[in-house]
């Protein structure tokens, strides 16, 4: 029988319990508050409870992460089918193209942040997600470069809110030990995408009775889909486990239990200005930045990979068959880290080591080897384009280890912000094709630049949890709800503690 022992203290709002075990198998911190009564639960009842949200809740996160991705993929595929020649693009206004959608998702991260730690998340997400989805549908009606820019730019801006708020959403559903698979799951769908974009720019261009160019047939279907999905996000997605319309009751109190081992109790609306100034000085939250840059400086290769197919030979339709397998590749990398991770729990930040060497092989075949070597070159571009395995785990790695809402929405934002300037700044070196020689380099020096930065990270995470043990020790400190309150100015106990605050807090690395 799985429990959850309670304080004779009074009840607080949030229905968050006093202890925890993470996926080390360390004790955990413990919150100042405490459930209603006593709650028990079995281990069937728990793994029913797991199997609905997983079934409900994460079916939701993937469609809208892969509609997501084949938005702003979909660049690449139009690119082939005609969009060059039909708006007159220089290879440096194409790059543009790319980067200006970073540039919007850039510009929306600073009100997003404050938005998302103020507005029911589910219901933002859910708003923005329709309203990219008719920017999208914009996109077929552009005819000259600085019209279809513009239209990319807001396109950027509206899907600025997705990315970090389901870190957010992931760590209110899931326990520590579970983020990193719901991770991969909702980013497999990177992969996904690439696949199934080709698949379908493929089946527009096989059609010679459109009426519109390919490329806009393509936005156009892209873009409808993706209101639709907003529109069920919005209406279906529940805020947090208080509002789960899939749970009965008692599924519920199961629900918040379980989440009480680890603290998270659902949505907050609130945003603390202590939390930030905390996150500011936090160098943990700093690599996650770097992560965010580090980790896209290489991804104009999914971009221009297509391009550097079709430049070696390839027709349209030849291009995205032999683009597609890409996708798989980069799952197949993604689920490979998974399993890594899953072998060693402990170790997440050398299984982000091991999976760089792949994309590392990639990049350098793709400068050694001859132009006329076709199926080098393809399954070097490959390769090139496992990005997304890396990614998870970081994300992962930040769904774990952060806690406080505003900290959490801050630090989350900081990831994406890197992406967004990693993303802005790649595209405008992969100008030369074929090869695009600078913007390979470029990739080759960041993942070194990664793989020293998770040395870093690991080194941080480790020392402080060796600090914190001492301290721990030093004090005669037992894990007791007594010696975990926290007061605020009032001089109430806090409610939503970060990890700094939260005395038996161990991070993961």
């Amino acid at each position: 029988m799985a429990q959850v022992q309670n304080s004779e203290k009074p009840a607080l709002a949030d229905d968050r319990a006093p202890s925890s075990v993470d996926m080390t198998g360390k004790e955990e911190s413990v919150q100042p508050v405490v459930l209603d009564a006593q709650v028990s639960y079995t281990p069937e009842e728990e793994k029913a409870v797991l199997r609905k949200i997983d079934f409900v809740v994460l079916p939701f996160m993937c469609f809208v992460f892969l509609l997501q991705y084949l938005d702003k993929q979909s660049l690449s595929y139009a690119g082939v089918f005609g969009l060059i020649q039909d708006l007159d693009l220089t290879a440096s206004q194409y790059s543009w193209c790319s980067s200006i959608f970073y540039v919007g998702q850039l510009v929306s991260e600073y009100p997003f942040i404050y938005l998302m730690s103020r507005l029911p998340l589910t219901k933002f997400v859910g708003g923005t997600v329709i309203i990219w989805g008719i920017i999208c549908m914009c996109l077929a009606a552009p005819k000259s470069y600085a019209s279809f820019a513009a239209v990319r730019f807001l396109l950027g801006f509206a899907e600025g809110a997705v990315s970090p708020a389901f870190v957010t959403i992931t760590s209110i559903w899931w326990r520590k030990d579970e983020h990193a698979l719901r991770t991969a799951l909702w980013v497999t769908m990177n992969g996904v995408a690439q696949v199934l974009g080709c698949l379908l720019m493929y089946g527009i261009g096989k059609n010679t009775a459109l009426g519109l160019a390919p490329w806009r047939v393509l936005f156009l279907v892209c873009g409808a889909l993706t209101a639709a999905s907003g529109v069920a996000f919005f209406l279906l997605m529940p805020g947090g486990p208080r509002d789960a319309w899939f749970l009965s009751p008692r599924e519920k109190e199961v629900l918040s239990a379980r989440m009480a081992q680890d603290r998270e109790g659902g949505d907050k609306t609130s945003f603390s200005l202590d939390q930030l100034r905390e996150t500011m000085l936090d160098p943990k939250a700093w690599m996650v930045f770097w992560f965010g840059v580090l980790v896209t400086m290489q991804s104009p290769v999914l971009t221009f990979a297509s391009l550097m197919i079709n430049a070696i030979g390839y027709d349209q339709l030849d291009t995205m068959l032999f683009t597609a397998p890409s996708g798989a590749v980069q799952v197949a990398m993604l689920w490979v880290g998974v399993l890594l991770c899953w072998l060693f729990p402990r170790n997440r930040t050398l299984v982000v080591m091991a999976l760089v060497i792949p994309p590392v092989v990639g990049n350098v075949l793709l400068i050694k080897l001859p132009l006329d070597s076709h199926w080098g070159i393809i399954v070097s571009a490959w390769l090139a384009s496992c990005i997304t395995s890396v990614m998870s785990i970081l994300l992962s790695l930040s769904a774990s280890n952060v806690k406080g809402n505003t900290k959490r929405a801050v630090v989350n934002t900081m990831f994406f912000i890197g992406y967004c300037a990693g993303c802005i700044g790649s595209p405008q070196l992969w100008t030369n094709k074929p090869r695009y020689t600078e913007g390979v380099i470029t990739a080759l020096v960041t993942w070194g630049l990664l793989f020293c930065s998770m040395i870093l990270y690991r080194w941080l995470c480790v020392a402080d949890n060796k600090r914190r043990d001492a301290r721990d020790v030093q004090d005669g400190f037992d894990g007791a709800v007594d010696g975990q309150v926290v007061l605020d100015k009032t001089g109430q106990p806090k409610s939503d503690l970060t990890d700094k605050e939260d005395r038996m807090c161990r991070y993961s690395w």
